[in-house]
């Protein structure tokens, strides 16, 4: 451990989020990493009391932290209180694009018993572009002859930073095979880009063994051999779509973590779990907590914790591994969210 104490933001959110957090945040503590948190109301809790999505003052503040710990935002199913987009846009997306959170990691390993069991791979998104951006507008909206555009803005230093993080990665994993995933034979504009940078990057590293899938085919092969994979790279739409897939032929998105990464390091990274809020089970110590604490992994090797973030990966994946899942504490029924967290901490 390096001795430091880190400066983190505390995002509990909605519905299950505060839970989850409380568990990965017990995990910190056991694993001996000193963390300042300050925790931040935000969300469609706060939302709907206040009318406030993300301040700029509050914005301020988060960029002075080391990095954002968020559970889970979002309204239950069914509430129409919210318009749709007002969370997405105004909190998580705003943060992506004004903290320059231009990498998406998600890592992936195949629980025993999941079609996937045996797989260890990562997906790369680029986080700030395409779809996502923002481009496009209505014309004759509410009438007969509406049309809506929505653009996907393709600039060649966001695809070259999200594919040159993607090869340096690639180049440290005993794999080192790094596959690009794209629709270049339909998208022949953005796809075109992608491919010639994905081609031109990889001539700077002659280790990485490169493929290319289209999406679709990427589907196919998550759920038939995702074994086969080592690093997927691919564009802001297709990496949201591929990675809740891979959570799925893993093991369930309780499990899956993710990192929001500012890879230049001019602020802070954020790192989350990938699932919801789950306002169905919030207060019934159910959630699987996993994903939280995985996500805090990634925080404390982001910085510069990478003992601490080892060994906690090695207890989660011992605990899977295990089998203890299925093998509920004594004279419990089944786990529960604060157990699962005691247990990993006590493994540490």
């Amino acid at each position: 451990m390096t001795g430091r104490s880190h400066d983190v933001a505390v995002i509990g959110g909605d519905g299950i989020g505060p839970e989850v957090l409380a568990e990965a945040l017990k995990v910190v503590d056991a694993a001996g990493v000193t963390l300042h948190t300050t925790d931040y109301d935000l969300g469609a809790d706060r939302y709907a009391r206040t009318g406030e999505v993300l301040s700029d003052s509050v914005l301020e503040e988060l960029r002075g932290q080391d990095a954002i710990l968020l559970g889970a935002v979002g309204p239950p199913v069914g509430d129409t209180t919210i318009p749709a987009g007002t969370l997405e846009r105004g909190l998580l997306l705003r943060m992506r694009f004004e903290l320059d959170l231009f990498i998406n990691m998600r890592p992936f390993m195949g629980a025993p018993g999941s079609i996937a069991a045996g797989a260890d791979f990562v997906v790369i998104r680029e986080n700030t572009e395409g779809t996502y951006a923002g481009e496009g507008g209505f014309l004759r909206k509410g009438t007969p002859h509406e049309v809506a555009t929505q653009g996907s803005v393709n600039t060649r230093m966001g695809a070259e930073r999200c594919v040159r993080f993607a090869y340096d990665l690639a180049e440290r994993r005993p794999a080192r095979r790094l596959t690009l995933v794209h629709k270049t034979n339909v998208l022949t504009f953005a796809g075109d880009l992608w491919q010639r940078t994905f081609a031109e990057v990889g001539g700077e590293y002659p280790e990485v063994m490169r493929d290319y899938n289209h999406v679709d085919a990427a589907c196919i092969y998550l759920v038939e051999r995702p074994a086969s994979y080592d690093v997927i790279v691919t564009d802001n739409l297709f990496g949201d779509i591929l990675t809740d897939l891979a959570g799925a032929v893993c093991g369930g998105i309780g499990f899956a973590a993710s990192a929001n990464l500012n890879a230049a390091r001019t602020g802070p990274s954020m790192f989350e779990p990938v699932h919801g809020a789950a306002h169905d089970i919030a207060g019934s110590n159910k959630a699987n907590p996993l994903a939280a604490i995985r996500s805090a992994s990634l925080m404390l090797d982001f910085l510069g914790e990478a003992d601490a973030a080892s060994r906690i990966d090695k207890a989660v994946a011992d605990f899977i591994s295990s089998d203890q899942l299925s093998h509920p504490p004594s004279g419990a029924d089944a786990w529960s969210t604060t157990s699962i967290g005691t247990a990993i901490a006590e493994r540490l």
